[in-house]
């Protein structure tokens, strides 16, 4: 069982605005449903209701003390639930903030794009201790037609 943090953030670790992303890359969707396809997902309830639906392939957990009801995925009340439920594989946390905050402690594994730009929002992804973490993997992606803004595709691991 590992747990790893999948995230999109700008240079000053902004992942949102209003519940959203800050910016659309086809790039970074793409890299992102490659590293957590075929993997349980685990997000808040306010990451949930921003996607609108479950994401297909991935088993969707979705973490809040108040019951809810969720059409295509389950509750979890406990970061230790969800590892249970990912039935010893890698549980891929992918938001929002507070989740981040709970799961970093018992990360293994960054998943982090670097958005090459600044924008405004109300959403940080937390602080790291940079030197528990070592670079396993860096893309560098320039900016095209179909994605505006350059990203550095990194992977962390301790």
């Amino acid at each position: 069982m590992s747990v790893s943090l999948v995230a999109a953030m700008d240079r000053n670790r902004l992942i949102g605005v209003n519940n959203q992303l800050p910016w659309r890359l086809p790039a970074d969707m793409r890299h992102f449903r490659q590293i957590t396809l075929g993997y349980a997902v685990l997000m808040g309830r306010l990451t949930w209701q921003s996607l609108g639906k479950p994401l297909p392939g991935r088993r969707n957990l979705v973490l809040s003390r108040n019951d809810l009801e969720l059409e295509g995925a389950e509750q979890v009340k406990s970061i230790e639930q969800a590892i249970d439920l990912s039935a010893g594989e890698e549980l891929m946390v992918i938001g929002g903030a507070q989740v981040y905050c709970a799961a970093l402690p018992l990360a293994k594994r960054l998943y982090l794009t670097y958005v090459e730009a600044e924008f405004s929002g109300d959403t940080w992804f937390p602080e790291w201790i940079e030197s528990e973490w070592s670079l396993v993997e860096e893309e560098l992606r320039p900016a095209d037609e179909k994605n505006s803004y350059a990203m550095r595709f990194v992977t962390l691991e301790r």
